[in-house]
């Protein structure tokens, strides 16, 4: 809340010396004017705060509200906002000391001797102020501003006469103050309030604005930095309501009806749309296109390169190859080709000649020509003309000889083993080629019935192979595989047993026949050499060898597969299929809309002023407002019932915490609870719930009756602060 009007020194110079400056001293704003005005002059909140410049480090007082630009050449970090106020009374009077310089500053009422005002103050206070803060407030306005004379009034009080004066209240009646930390209920009797009947409440708007704060900061804990004190304020007086039933209410909004859409309201935070993406242009396009293809190019070119270099390699390999091969048939002693093969490093002829005929497939492979099948010399060479040395007895041969025998035998079973595998190749060779073209018919003859054979057999094998492999990784040898088969196991756990598989079931079980050799005897373990056979069975990796053996399922459900995506375009595989969701793309985040930047304030709005009449909901345990006014009215057990009928009947709600919508009807509703049965009640609210304080204070500052009700500066001299304390201060209102 920013001041009203700047005095000017002009302005100043109007008044008299004996013109009384009117402050009102609330907890969350300072007003300071002249008596006998409709309005202060000056009005800021009644907070101060010191912080030190970035660049020189000197202190420096900011009072009441700050510019942010402040932030741009002050260390604020260091230092928060401090009231002088502890519920609604001064106790920090360094802090009240900075606040009356500015308010004195501001409205030019300091002259030039030091800071000395020269005028009377009328100050306003809480109800029942504590006599040691007035003590401390006089002497500061004594000792350090050299005021003439001081007064103290109760600000609850003169709205109350203010707002009698405007025919809004009678003479007897209550006076109902909501302010910033506390809630004053005052009686008031022939115009004058009753401090012994007075009663005060903990709560206040300060209360009401700092839960809806909390609240605000959890719903939307992204926004905490844009949802600070002054916002809520903002949010609070502009949109929160006191509801007349708070149960009720709150169902409305648990049902989401209608009319709780219809209460909502929404705070639209800054928000800027993401950028658009666009689409390429057709130049663009080109472009991308344009690039790839000479990227494309440069791969084909170093590829071209590669294959060149490598045909090179190989040419000139093939050359060396054929050297040898030409010098070992010119060689006519053995003793040469044996040094030729030395210097070679090949170790006989057909190891060069295997050797030039590996290079020559490779040669005619990497120019693109088709491969010749070359047949092997021992294919056309007879066993005998190979291998002389087999068919010789070992009797007739020396050592050398028989050594020479060995390898020849070692040679021809290979040989042999080779072209048995061949010509077992050949006939699966032909079988699968024989059943290619049996399928091939059947696809030609009926295309849909053949993919649908496919599909069928390709889902049997799977399932297959995936019950082999459960199976092998579980085991079902001790008959309980399914959980069920174990009678001490009816809830359909796993075992100990069931968690290993076959090879490792078989090792426990060879070490257990070890241990305990049938559960007989002595340990003979070792003395049979078939004893010593057992670390070998145990030490044997079942799983390897099982990997190692092609499975024919496994080729069965190979080739189907290939079928399928030959013939199928929406055929996925296994293996296609695990690895689409390996590399699947994680999902992206959703783009932030305005939505996203919406504080929606829906059972917020009565929910944050309930504590008003709930203290408890914030962990106060104090009374509801609603009832301090049961409890001023027990207080006076010497009136008559008649003169409390007459004060229920000019309730004056006032303060800035009463500018709530619906405050009256709760208000009324809460106190009719705790009076008698059709007794009348009247609840009101004040003209300027604000202002009429300072305005109530204003008159009475310019009448007559003030002068009457001050304390001077000669009594404070002579008798000290001690007398103070002892003074009762007058409650006496102006006529």
């Amino acid at each position: 809340m920013g001041e009203i009007r700047v005095a000017r020194q002009s302005d100043y110079d109007l008044f008299s010396p004996t013109t009384p400056i009117v402050i009102d001293n609330g907890g969350s704003t300072f007003r300071i004017g002249w008596a006998g005005e409709s309005d202060p002059r000056i009005m800021f909140r009644s907070v101060a705060f010191r912080p030190r410049h970035r660049s020189t480090g000197e202190t420096v007082t900011v009072v009441g509200e700050h510019d942010p630009a402040l932030f741009k050449y002050f260390d604020c970090t260091r230092s928060s906002w401090r009231s002088p106020f502890d519920n609604n009374v001064v106790y920090q009077f360094e802090i009240m000391e900075y606040v009356l310089d500015y308010g004195f500053d501001r409205l030019g009422a300091s002259s030039s001797m030091a800071g000395k005002v020269d005028h009377p103050i009328l100050m306003t206070e809480c109800i029942c102020n504590p006599v040691y803060s007035r003590a401390k407030m006089a002497e500061l306005l004594f000792e350090t501003y050299g005021v003439p004379s001081v007064a103290f009034g109760v600000d609850a009080a003169f709205s109350y006469k203010y707002n009698q004066n405007l025919g809004i209240c009678a003479e007897d009646g209550i006076a109902l103050s909501i302010g910033f930390m506390t809630t004053h209920s005052i009686p008031i009797l022939k115009g004058e309030p009753l401090p012994e009947g007075s009663c005060r409440t903990n709560v206040g708007g300060y209360h009401v604005t700092n839960y809806l704060k909390e609240v605000l900061s959890l719903k939307y804990p992204y926004h905490a930095p844009s949802i600070t004190w002054e916002k809520a304020e903002e949010l609070k007086r502009e949109h929160c309501y006191v509801a007349p039933d708070y149960p009720s209410e709150l169902q409305i909004f648990k049902k989401e009806t209608k009319e709780a859409e219809e209460k909502k309201w929404v705070w639209q935070l800054p928000w800027v749309p993401p950028p658009q993406e666009e689409l390429p242009s057709e130049e663009e396009l080109a472009r991308k296109a344009a690039i790839k293809e000479k990227q494309g190019q440069r791969l084909r070119e170093m590829a071209a390169a590669k294959r060149s270099q490598k045909i090179t390699d190989l040419e000139n390999e093939l050359h060396v190859l054929e050297t040898l091969l030409s010098q070992l048939d010119e060689a006519e002693l053995p003793e040469v080709a044996s040094s030729i093969l030395a210097r070679s490093g090949y170790l006989s002829r057909q190891e060069i000649e295997s050797a030039h005929s590996r290079v020559s497939q490779s040669l005619r492979k990497a120019r693109g020509e088709p491969a010749v099948t070359v047949e092997e010399n021992t294919d056309t060479a007879t066993s005998a003309d190979k291998y002389p040395l087999v068919s010789i007895p070992d009797e007739m041969l020396t050592p050398d000889q028989l050594k020479e025998k060995k390898r020849q035998i070692f040679l021809k079973t290979t040989s042999e083993g080779r072209l048995r595998a061949k010509q077992k190749r050949a006939e699966e060779e032909m079988m699968r080629e024989r059943q290619n073209q049996l399928e091939e018919g059947r696809r030609l003859e009926n295309p849909e019935l053949y993919l649908e054979e496919l599909r069928a057999k390709y889902k049997e094998l799977s399932e297959k192979i995936d019950q082999r492999k459960r199976l092998k990784t579980n085991g079902n040898g001790n008959g309980n595989g399914n959980g069920t088969g174990n009678g001490n196991n009816v809830s359909g756990g796993t075992g100990r047993g069931e968690r290993l598989n076959a090879a490792q079931r078989e090792r426990m079980r060879l070490l257990t026949t070890a241990l305990f050799d049938k559960g007989k005897g002595e340990d003979t373990f070792g003395l049979k050499d078939e004893d010593w056979q057992l670390y070998k069975l145990m030490s044997k990796d079942t799983d390897d060898d099982d990997d190692d053996v092609v499975d024919p399922d496994e080729a069965e459900l190979e080739r189907v597969a290939a079928k399928l995506q030959e013939f199928d375009p929406s055929f996925v595989g296994r293996a296609e299929a695990e690895l689409m969701q390996s590399t699947q793309e994680p999902p992206r985040p959703r783009a932030l809309t305005a939505e996203d930047y919406q504080v929606v304030l829906g059972v917020e709005r009565f929910r944050c002023p309930e504590v008003l009449f709930q203290p408890g909901m914030i962990g106060e345990y104090q009374a509801g407002i609603d009832e301090i006014v049961s409890h001023s009215l027990r207080r006076l057990p010497n009136l008559d019932s008649s003169i409390k009928d007459r004060m229920c009947q000019s309730i004056i709600v006032t303060g800035g915490g009463s500018l709530l919508p619906g405050l009256e009807q709760r208000l009324e509703t809460g106190i009719r609870a705790t009076r008698p049965y059709l007794s009348p009640l009247k609840i009101v609210r004040a003209v300027d719930s604000v202002m009429d304080a300072w305005r109530g204070a204003s008159v009475y500052a310019a009448s007559e009756l003030f002068s009457t009700q001050t304390f001077s500066l000669e009594d404070y001299n002579e008798k000290g602060e001690d007398w103070l304390k002892r003074y009762n201060i007058v409650y006496s209102l102006y006529d």
